[in-house]
């Protein structure tokens, strides 16, 4: 069994390299030796939903009424996939890049640090609410570091 999951992961992650996880995606699955026999569908499912075990549990459950299935007979997988729309209308290139809206709209803050940003964006909107006068350098990133390690310091919190 852990062979066949082993299997058929890798099979998947090679027939489904270029679908994304939003996409639909069916199987239906049969024996090569005796093609009369109806083959195990799987439904359409989104492809981030599909894994080795759902495949062994549907696959288990069929196999054991097949009368003439074999350990050692040949399994074709057949993969349908479609691709789901993503959004409404067309994708649209245009517009503006997110470090250049940053600058323009007054309602975007972006902040690059790279450790305790939890606290910084905590700081930053307790003084956009509190309409505190050091907002716009706390924004820029200029005398916001006290004010943190101040905050941390009196919490007691460990981000």
């Amino acid at each position: 069994m852990s062979h066949f999951l082993a299997s058929v992961t890798d099979l998947f992650e090679y027939a489904l390299r270029n679908c994304i996880d939003s996409d639909m995606v069916g199987i239906t699955m049969s024996n090569e030796v005796n093609l009369q026999d109806k083959g195990i569908g799987i439904s359409f499912r989104r492809k981030d939903q599909i894994t080795a075990n759902v495949i062994w549990s549907v696959f288990e459950k069929v196999a054991q009424s097949n009368a003439s299935f074999n350990v050692l007979d040949k399994l074709v997988m057949t993969i349908h996939s479609v691709k789901m729309p993503i959004g409404h209308r067309r994708i649209s290139t245009k517009g503006r890049p997110l470090e250049n809206m940053v600058h323009l709209k007054r309602n975007i803050i972006e902040d690059k640090a790279e450790e305790n940003c939890l606290a910084r964006a905590v700081i930053i909107s307790i003084a956009k609410l509190t309409n505190d006068p050091n907002y716009n350098s706390y924004r820029r990133g200029f005398k916001i570091r006290p004010v943190v390690d101040h905050l941390l310091a009196t919490t007691g919190i460990d981000l």
